[in-house]
């Protein structure tokens, strides 16, 4: 156990954002663009139908050039930890810092047709080298992390959209999206490298860690596995079709050769189907989106009880790399996100995945429950402002509690057993500060109670202080 041990209080959270809060009461010289400053519409307008108003003339452009920069740092105090093992969340003080930063090119050559290529910068380490928790505390962190900066072409895609009709509908300028007058039944086609996290499983309270929630288990699904490489990124397809208040999204995309690794499969040798339905609908005359996402992983993967008869035969750590035969994981996912008022809104979102088969791409969660609210600073004065608090619960199976107490190790946790399992609770609060136009400053603050599914160790807090700016 640590001999010297820094607590902060549960309500750590209420007392940062009290914090924020008072520095939001001073006003600004400048004060930001409503749309430039988050990826996210206002909590009372749908993406679709979001002011076109701050255009200025780009959305009939053929070319467009985006930037964007995004600074973490993170100070998490000592926790207990009456031990450690090799992918767990160090006990000891840490102070971490992530950069990135983007170039992103799109051409437009002719009607309904998108090109996107997207730079990226990627330097610093993540609290415990992204290891220790299911529900990370740093989105923006990658799995690959490095002292010095490195470069990669992350995404390069096409995405074609063919008009159905229908009327008229508005999609708004946003990064890599052209924005514009389309018709409200279209088909869109995106082809290329991407995430699918572009594509499905958005939300408007909790997706994109360069301006909302930064937690793993809150930016996304926690037990969505879905089809990446080490940074998030993988080779394929996804067709949507808009019909009316529903859409229907469904693709194919590449798995990495094994899981966590850097390099995608081959020839779609490893792949995985995803379909997305959603429905737009109204509550309170507040229009809402439920979202229902299956997926169905096919890869080279091992099943933890194989991998603990293995074990128990040799006398050897259990190792799912040593029982890996092509296989099937499924898994089911519920988004929901809801306005309540001209400037407040609430996300829910549920999950499970098969806890036979090892987590292959994303994280160590076989089932997830997450909750949260977000609240526009228009309500004190602070349009560009926002205030967010959201709580995910994350578990796993028996047998996967039963692999990690044998030494086991997952993608992001093993601390070389678990005698003592339990669910692995997470709480995230932010505001965001709009400084001027295109640039937020945000102070997050974290707490994870039983990290890595083991009560015996932390909980631990994490205090975040982001930087964000972009230009598009």
């Amino acid at each position: 156990m640590n001999s010297r041990t820094e607590t902060i209080g549960p309500g750590l959270a209420l007392g940062l954002l009290g914090l924020a809060l008072g520095l939001a009461a001073t006003p600004c010289a400048v004060r930001a663009d409503p749309q430039a400053g988050s990826e996210a519409p206002p909590a009372s307008q749908p993406p679709e139908q979001a002011d076109q108003s701050t255009d200025n003339g780009k959305s009939d452009r053929w070319w467009a050039i985006q930037l964007q920069g995004t600074d973490v740092f993170q100070y998490k105090p000592s926790m207990r930890s009456p031990y450690e093992g090799p992918n767990s969340l160090p006990g000891a003080v840490e102070r971490a810092n992530t950069l990135d930063a983007s170039l992103i090119v799109g051409l437009r050559p002719w009607k309904g047709a998108q090109f996107w290529f997207d730079e990226d910068m990627n330097q610093g380490f993540a609290p415990g080298n992204t290891l220790g928790v299911a529900g990370f505390v740093n989105g923006e962190g990658a799995k690959v992390g490095h002292a010095s900066p490195y470069y990669r072409l992350q995404r390069y895609l096409y995405r074609q959209t063919i008009e159905l009709g229908g009327g008229d509908a508005d999609v708004d300028r946003d990064m890599m999206e052209f924005g514009g007058k389309t018709t409200r039944n279209r088909i869109v086609v995106t082809v290329g490298k991407f995430s699918l996290t572009d594509v499905m499983d958005d939300n408007a309270y909790a997706h994109d860690p360069k301006n909302d929630v930064l937690n793993w288990a809150l930016i996304d699904t926690g037990s969505w596995d879905y089809a990446a490489d080490a940074w998030g990124f993988s080779e394929g397809g996804v067709i949507e079709w808009y019909e009316g208040d529903w859409t229907l999204r469904g693709g194919v995309m590449k798995m990495s050769t094994i899981p966590n690794s850097g390099e995608l499969s081959p020839h779609f040798g490893e792949f995985q189907w995803d379909g997305e339905v959603e429905l737009r609908q109204k509550w309170l005359g507040r229009e809402g989106k439920i979202k229902l996402l299956g997926f169905v992983s096919r890869a080279e993967m091992g099943r933890y009880d194989d991998a603990l008869a293995l074990a128990a035969a040799t006398g050897e750590l259990p190792d799912t790399g040593r029982v890996r035969h092509f296989r099937s994981r499924p898994g089911i996912t519920l988004n929901v996100e809801q306005p309540v008022s001209d400037d407040a809104g609430l996300f829910l979102r549920a999950g499970w995945s098969n806890g036979d088969y090892e987590s292959y791409e994303y994280t160590d969660i076989d089932r997830t429950v997450a909750a949260g609210a977000s609240i526009s600073g228009a309500r004190w004065g602070r349009k560009d402002d926002t205030l967010a608090i959201a709580v995910a619960v994350n578990g796993i199976s028996k047998i996967h509690e039963a692999f990690l107490n044998a030494g086991g190790l997952g993608i992001l946790v093993g601390d070389g057993k678990l005698p003592h399992p339990g669910p692995e609770s997470i709480l995230e609060a932010y505001y965001s500060l709009g400084v001027f136009k295109g640039v937020h400053l945000t102070l997050d603050s974290q707490t994870v109670v039983n990290p890595a599914y083991n009560r015996d160790r932390g909980p631990a807090e994490v205090i975040g202080l982001r930087i964000h700016g972009q230009y598009q």
